[in-house]
């Protein structure tokens, strides 16, 4: 089985990348696909920047760095994986990816790096919507307490 496993460094897709790992210790056979997608330029990045290729440059570095502890954590436990950084609308380009590469499930963070209130965020609910493959959504973790009781 290939599981997509999208990473954008927060903490919820870190725990999405863990909860994966956690099925392949319980028995199942998966290779893994971690795909970090950065969001497309803006008017002023490409004014600042003047130059495409170092925008392209800029977000490969930043995507990259993104998926480094999500690598880290596969390479630790052995585990064969693929990555990716792509650019573009990340609840479409997820959604391409899982068709690139014939993945048969997702497993991802409710919320990402962007943060925000609501139970699932705008990428997780794209992917929701419209992936082929059943999708495992994973909560963030819960914030440590501060202090305790009788602190």
């Amino acid at each position: 089985m290939k599981i997509l496993l999208p990473v954008d460094g927060s903490p919820a897709s870190l725990a999405a990348v863990l909860h994966a790992m956690r099925w392949v210790r319980g028995g199942l056979q998966a290779s893994f696909v971690l795909a970090n997608v950065q969001e497309p330029p803006t008017l002023y990045d490409v004014v600042v920047a003047h130059d495409p290729a170092v925008i392209d440059a800029v977000r490969a570095a930043v995507g990259a760095d993104q998926l480094a502890a999500a690598e880290a954590l596969l390479d630790g436990a052995n585990l064969h994986y693929e990555s990716e950084v792509a650019g573009g609308d990340p609840g479409h380009m997820l959604v391409d990816l899982i068709e690139n590469y014939q993945c048969q499930a997702v497993v991802m963070g409710a919320v990402g790096a962007g943060g925000g209130r609501s139970a699932l965020g705008r990428v997780a609910l794209a992917v929701l919507h419209h992936s082929p493959v059943p999708v495992t959504i994973v909560r963030p973790p819960a914030p440590k307490e501060e202090g305790g009781l009788g602190g």
